[in-house]
């Protein structure tokens, strides 16, 4: 099972059985837990590298409620 945790005002914490792929369809090497930037300002994305806490990333909510697809 997939497992997706959502970090107030961080990265997404992926763990479980889970591949990440490129835009060219190649597999990124991954543990098995990933930190997934969700402040677009990580050097090193996908992968969070902490710089949310160096700009002050303040996430509008955790999860928005009924933006579910």
């Amino acid at each position: 099972m997939t497992k997706i945790t959502i970090n107030n005002n961080g990265p997404y914490k992926v763990t479980g059985e889970f591949e990440v792929f490129d835009e060219n369809g190649n597999v990124v090497a991954t543990k098995k837990t990933a930190y997934l930037c969700r402040c677009g300002a990580s050097v090193n994305k996908p992968f969070c590298d902490g710089t949310h806490s160096k700009i002050g990333f303040d996430a509008a909510a955790s999860a928005v409620p009924a933006s579910a697809e």
